[in-house]
């Protein structure tokens, strides 16, 4: 038995609707990105200078 494809025109709006959503989408994504990457700043700040060397950093790299 064979099928059949129906090309049927997207609903008014469904396009636009799809470009809004994959933008809200990666406005998101890159905050979680920020937000991620603030947080292990953050953590990295509260090492001592030592502790900073052990995993091969200095002060200089984090700001």
């Amino acid at each position: 038995m064979a099928s059949i494809a129906i090309a049927a025109p997207a609903p008014f709006g469904a396009v636009n609707t799809l470009r809004e959503y994959s933008l809200v989408s990666e406005i998101f994504s890159a905050f979680v990105s920020w937000y991620q990457k603030h947080k292990t700043r953050e953590m990295l700040l509260q090492l001592s200078d030592e502790q900073l060397e052990d995993v091969g950093l200095t002060r200089k790299d984090l700001v």
